[in-house]
């Protein structure tokens, strides 16, 4: 699998939207891809040079639905710094 199926789609949040401001971005990513993969990844798709990538892990949830309990699923999120003065257009 190419590098640029490891990025499902950005994560837009108040705080994503903030940190953006300061040149930080954040993805949503497969749960088997590496800090590395997700450079290259981000490189290959937005053409731009990344500095740092940090990954966080958010773990399931168990909830309960009409007395029933079941896991709301977790996923990774990677947060990428980029090279100073440039930009990711994400639509907004």
């Amino acid at each position: 699998m190419t590098n640029i199926f490891l990025i499902q789609k950005p994560w837009i949040t108040e705080k994503s939207t903030a940190l953006s401001q300061a040149g930080k971005y954040v993805f949503m990513v497969e749960p088997r891809a590496t800090k590395s993969e997700v450079k290259k990844a981000v490189r290959e798709i937005y053409r731009v040079d990344v500095v740092r990538v940090n990954i966080v892990n958010l773990p399931a949830k168990m909830k309960r639905f009409r007395g029933v309990p079941a896991a709301r699923g977790g996923c990774k999120k990677a947060i990428i710094t980029l090279k100073a003065g440039q930009k990711i257009d994400l639509g907004r």
